[in-house]
């Protein structure tokens, strides 16, 4: 008799299917344990990422505001070579990714093309030139943190669009926006203006401007993609500008430390933010981008007082926490009502 077909044989199966089973449960334990040491992982990614991107964004400003004082740059100028430098360089790493027929294929619907010259005219324009305005009239700190109100403008165009009353977030995000730019403006003297009439014009021109980029392109970029629209956009809005202010045309100083500070608002403060930003969104939820990017205007404020020794008062920083505070406000009201 063979010893598979004895009795005590097959009794041992329903054994081993025990231990199977549990090895099973155990191996499935540690494969969900590497799963989240590997999600945590690319969390942590991610949150380097949109800092990284906030970062530059930050920064880059700062290198704007050196480039107009020391430089002899004008802002309008900038602003068009920046936007045909940046916007070329991401239309071509669109035509060398995967889904490269949608850089010729947006041009290709009529709507789609109607949306991105209003993008590239009045988003682009509106939100990158008058920032740059905003920083040669005042400095880089106080323009990233002026347009940072778009948020707040953005939620009172929708409360009167579909004629809704604020909830208690909403109304609390406005009361803090405008207690920032009151202290940034007054540094808490309400008798006084303490900053340059044209910085704080441009500033909240930029804020609006921001909100059109925001809002705008929202069809676009669900059908397109955001490399693509951004990227045309910036060279439609850098065409535009080019007429006004012609990119060969050099008004400045011409030395190495110019050209170096240039190319790293086109490179780093333009196009690997964006890049940087737009990556992080794999890896982390909207709210979460959202919130994180509020290491911009901070970084542009610590910068400017470190690097170029812009003063900065306790005013300003309470200014700063109270615009910053209002995307996080909106941010976790939008969580809530999702």
């Amino acid at each position: 008799m063979e010893r598979g077909l004895s009795p005590l044989t097959l009794r041992k199966p329903s054994v081993n299917i025990k231990l199977i089973k549990a090895g099973e449960r155990s191996s499935l334990e540690d494969r969900a344990r590497v799963l989240e040491k590997g999600t945590s992982l690319n969390r942590l990614f991610g949150i380097v990422l949109v800092l990284s991107g906030a970062i530059l964004w930050g920064v880059s400003g700062n290198v704007a505001q050196y480039l107009f004082r020391t430089g002899g740059i004008n802002p309008g100028w900038l602003t068009s070579v920046r936007m045909l430098s940046a916007g070329s360089l991401l239309i071509i790493a669109v035509l060398a990714g995967e889904q490269r027929e949608v850089a010729w294929k947006i041009w290709a619907d009529r709507k789609s093309r109607a949306g991105l010259l209003i993008f590239g005219l009045c988003g682009m324009i509106g939100a990158q030139y008058t920032y740059f305005e905003a920083v040669a009239a005042g400095n880089a700190a106080t323009a990233t943190l002026l347009q940072y109100l778009n948020p707040v403008i953005i939620i009172v165009y929708l409360l009167i669009k579909w004629k809704k009353k604020p909830s208690i977030k909403e109304v609390a995000a406005i009361f803090l926006a405008l207690a920032g730019v009151f202290l940034l403006v007054t540094k808490g003297h309400p008798n006084q203006i303490s900053i340059a009439p044209a910085a704080l014009f441009w500033g909240i021109l930029s804020a609006f401007g921001g909100a059109v980029y925001s809002m705008q392109p929202a069809a676009l970029l669900k059908r397109w993609g955001a490399a693509a629209v951004v990227g045309w956009g910036m060279i439609i809005g850098g065409l535009a500008m080019s007429s006004f202010y012609p990119p060969w045309i050099f008004r400045g100083q011409l030395n190495l430390e110019t050209l170096s500070c240039v190319a790293f608002v086109i490179l780093f403060g333009t196009f690997a933010a964006f890049y940087l930003y737009l990556a992080s969104l794999k890896f982390l939820q909207p709210i979460e981008t959202s919130l994180l990017g509020c290491a911009e205007p901070l970084s542009a404020a610590v910068v400017s007082v470190v690097w170029l020794s812009v003063p900065f008062t306790v005013s300003d920083w309470f200014g700063a926490v109270c615009i910053v505070s209002t995307v996080v406000v909106l941010a976790l009201s939008r969580k809530t009502n999702h």
